[in-house]
């Protein structure tokens, strides 16, 4: 798969950390492999198995983000067109409904994370308020119906 992800400086730097941290665990699993064969026969050694299935796993995701950091552009403050809402871009955007101002980072899927209110531009707010612009109003589909807003500032 080659497509580009388009990531923020700290998003890569993130994931870069998280990779770290897994290629760290990696070598502890590794020793509990072998702490664990020494233990005898392998078909009855329930740790055995627990830590290679654990191996497995983390092998899995260490491969899926090696993938992604090797498909990562960094998105620079200076490609962020802020006349429309795109990766990258401080959104702030009015719920019709309730009155509340929500204030969000439209970011790659990798980097989403709601509690620090970087929204994913595949989630359906993040697809709603990617491309707009100032005064646009956009509708979400969420499961709780439709979540109408205005988008009232872009800014880096």
């Amino acid at each position: 798969m080659s497509d580009d992800i388009y990531v923020t400086r700290d998003g890569l730097e993130g994931m870069k950390k998280d990779l770290a941290e897994m290629n760290d665990q990696r070598m502890k699993i590794a020793d509990t492999i072998e702490d664990a064969r020494e233990l005898g026969d392998l078909k009855e050694n329930a740790e055995y198995h627990a830590a290679k299935e654990a191996q497995a796993m983390l092998h899995a995701r260490i491969g899926d983000l090696e993938d992604k950091i090797a498909r990562s552009k960094i998105l620079e403050d200076q490609d962020i067109d802020l006349s429309k809402a795109y990766v990258g871009a401080k959104v702030v955007v009015l719920n019709q409904k309730t009155g509340k101002k929500m204030n969000y980072t439209l970011v790659s899927p990798v980097e989403a994370d709601m509690a620090a209110g970087k929204i994913s531009t595949k989630s359906p707010v993040g697809e709603a308020i990617l491309g707009s612009s100032i005064g646009d109003i956009v509708v979400a589909k969420v499961p709780a119906g439709d979540l109408k807003m205005e988008v009232l500032e872009i800014s880096r």
